[in-house]
């Protein structure tokens, strides 16, 4: 409750009234049937300045004319959380507005829903950003951060990476895949590693591409797809499990021993189970840069969600790394809560009894946040943001990429939700490129 108590005060200044207003931006719309339902703020970028007014418009229709007198029902929050505002409205001529305004940097979200006669349910959201740029970390880096990872590297590093290498068929023309498989703390390293058919030793950029959440083998075609651009391309699995086997075998662990992995061992940072995943980065660059290939200057980084959070972890952990492309990264700022903030994906840290935040949980994850990470990357990179992610919302993504010390861009898609739509991944590929010196 308290939690909500201090959301509530941000929005201390929404305002509610019906008129028509000219909007600039469209952010989502549905289209049920014959019904249809769009918000759009008054700002194209969907950006203001903390204290600003950010108008939401709200547009009904039937048969793509305005629909008079429908009744929807809103809700503006920070974050999507829980709703701290909320209402119904009916629209004048299929239209209607809603005002907010935050007073310190971060997001506001605007969900507006219509019942339609049909029973069918029409939800549509937008994102307002609140100078994001300047959003902080909840919570600094730990004073022995270094010195715990770095002792893990030291045990790492006494373990032979060993690689074994298995030819795979269905690989893409002019290219050569292998299965592999390389030793590390715990599970191994298990992906599929492709390279152009005769490349010359010396002349190949690197890329590691990593998975988001879920079970899944690595992909074939992500690395051989990289392989045909002229990269010594890597795919790897999350889990360091078996490549290639049936989708019963992983749908059962994701449904046993892994169903929880994201929670898995969060009471201390010596067993948090994203330990062993981050540690197969660094294992997965030491198979990489000692390939003849390698051209000795760029090594990319590049996944999306868990695969963000893994590419902006990776950045910092290991000074090797070159670029970073970071899709709609997770694991930033787990301990948002304690400011007042929505936590995203994992959800790592629970509430006790008394409604406020396991400490025990939370001393834990800040060795495992990507925005901590982020603070020791040396290399420059990109990273995107959809304004209305409610799993990996953006004020965290925005907390993680303002502590990139690096040369960075960020991509703001304010029309997405938790996914990595078209342009943005369009925008990772060519900055990629470009770093890669491809053309």
């Amino acid at each position: 409750m308290r939690m909500i108590h201090r959301m509530l005060r941000f929005l201390s200044g929404l305002a509610l009234f019906t008129g028509l207003v000219s909007a600039a931006s469209a952010q989502t719309s549905q289209i049920l049937g014959n019904y249809g339902l769009t918000v759009t703020l008054d700002h194209p970028d969907a950006l203001y300045q903390v204290g600003e007014t950010a108008t939401f418009t709200i547009q009904s229709t039937l048969n793509k004319q305005p629909l008079d007198d429908a009744e929807v029902q809103w809700a503006i929050t920070k974050d999507g959380a829980v709703p701290i505002k909320a209402g119904k409205v009916k629209l004048v001529d299929g239209r209607g507005t809603l005002e907010g305004s935050l007073p310190e940097p971060g997001f506001l979200q605007c969900r507006v829903s219509f019942p339609t006669p049909n029973k069918s349910n029409l939800v549509a959201l937008a994102g307002a950003g609140y100078s994001p740029l300047q959003i902080k970390p909840s919570l600094p880096v730990p004073d022995d951060f270094d010195a715990f990872w770095a002792g893990l590297k030291k045990k790492l590093a006494a373990i032979p990476v060993n690689p074994r290498l298995t030819p795979v068929s269905g690989a893409a023309t002019n290219t050569e895949a292998f299965d592999l498989q390389a030793d590390s703390l715990g599970a191994p390293v298990s992906g599929y590693f492709a390279r152009p058919t005769g490349a010359k030793p010396g002349s190949l950029p690197i890329i590691l591409t990593v998975h988001g959440a879920g079970v899944r083998s690595a992909n074939l075609g992500a690395a051989t797809g990289w392989a045909r651009q002229g990269f010594l391309a890597l795919d790897i699995n999350a889990h360091g499990l078996p490549n290639g086997r049936p989708d019963k075998f992983y749908a059962d662990l994701a449904s046993g021993d892994l169903k929880n992995y994201r929670l898995d061992g969060r009471e201390s940072r010596d067993t948090v189970y994203f330990q062993g995943m981050f540690l197969r980065l660094v294992r997965a660059l030491d198979f990489l840069t000692v390939q003849p290939e390698w051209n000795g200057r760029v090594v990319v980084v590049h996944g999306s969600s868990q695969g963000g959070a893994q590419a902006l972890v990776a950045a910092g952990l290991d000074p090797r790394v070159t670029f970073y492309a970071a899709g709609v990264p997770a694991m930033c700022d787990h301990t948002g809560v304690v400011a007042g903030r929505v936590n995203g994906w994992p959800n790592m840290v629970p509430l006790n009894a008394e409604g406020k935040p396991e400490a025990r949980v939370v001393e834990a994850v800040r060795y495992y946040d990507s925005m901590n990470f982020a603070t020791r990357a040396k290399a420059g990179g990109m990273v995107t943001v959809g304004f209305i992610d409610t799993t990996c919302p953006p004020t965290s993504v925005y907390a993680a990429y303002n502590a990139l010390p690096g040369k960075k861009e960020i991509f703001n898609d304010p029309p997405s939700t938790h996914a990595v739509s078209a342009k943005a991944s369009e925008a990772m590929r060519n900055a990629i490129l470009r770093h890669a010196g491809k053309p």
